[in-house]
């Protein structure tokens, strides 16, 4: 059995592909990556492996996207930290999963049923349920060597600035954060929070008030004591959703 071991963390990685190399002789580890650029490179350039290990939060945004950006061909096993709502998720859409730390017997249900032919290659349609249904509960912000975690509901909005993204939390903290808005944008929930423009994602729970600009565009204030960002403006392109999503 040829094993692709996608895991952005290093330690990790190493004690994933350990656990493979001292347990399971009939399984041979012939790649290692730790991010969605280098994962699609991999799968789309080597022969197919028969199982790919594949962690949720990669360097570079979630597994997930390697899923739109090229087709997976064999069955793939999740590794997540993620709570029992999420695993719960991944039961329905029948892709199996890791919880972290793994341990050897749970790794060797999972190979057990990819010898048996009981773990498939998941459809496009499964990982496109899935991804509607795991969402963040926090975002680990990696400050050195340093790690913070931020609960989603404590987030008040996400933007962009010089190629940065950042996070801003209800208690007026900032941080900056290794994903795109791109990235982060999938892993919200979409009742939660909406992206008023390509620079800006805002939770419903710190808006005040909203007023109409020329132009067609909208511009929202926050309610007091939040932190306020400077370019709070609805794009026109996107002022009709906004309003539905807020009315909802």
């Amino acid at each position: 059995m040829r094993a692709l071991v996608i895991e952005d963390e290093l330690l990790a990685r190493e004690h994933m592909i350990k656990l493979l190399q001292d347990n399971f002789p009939e399984v041979e580890v012939v790649g290692a990556v730790g991010s969605i650029k280098d994962a699609v490179a991999w799968i789309t350039e080597q022969p197919a492996p028969d199982v790919i290990f594949m962690d949720v939060e990669l360097s570079d945004g979630t597994s997930f996207d390697i899923f739109t950006q090229v087709e997976i061909p064999c069955p793939v096993v999740m590794t997540t930290a993620y709570d029992q709502y999420a695993v719960q998720a991944f039961e329905v859409n029948a892709i199996d999963y890791l919880l972290k730390p793994i341990g050897l017997p749970e790794l060797q249900r999972a190979i057990s049923r990819v010898t048996s032919g009981q773990a498939q290659t998941p459809s496009t349609e499964a990982v496109r349920r899935l991804v509607h249904q795991v969402r963040k509960e926090k975002f680990l912000i990696r400050m050195n060597n340093r790690i913070v975690p931020v609960r989603t509901s404590d987030i008040a909005y996400f933007y962009s600035e010089d190629k940065n993204s950042y996070i801003v939390t209800t208690g007026g903290a900032s941080y900056v954060m290794d994903e795109s808005l791109d990235a982060i944008a999938q892993n919200l929930d979409p009742d939660a929070f909406f992206r008023i423009s390509r620079s800006c994602i805002i939770s419903d729970q710190v808006i005040d008030s909203v007023s109409r600009l020329m132009g067609g565009r909208l511009q929202i204030s926050l309610r007091r004591g939040f932190p306020q960002l400077t370019d709070l403006t609805v794009s026109r392109a996107r002022v009709d959703d906004f309003l539905a999503w807020l009315e909802s």
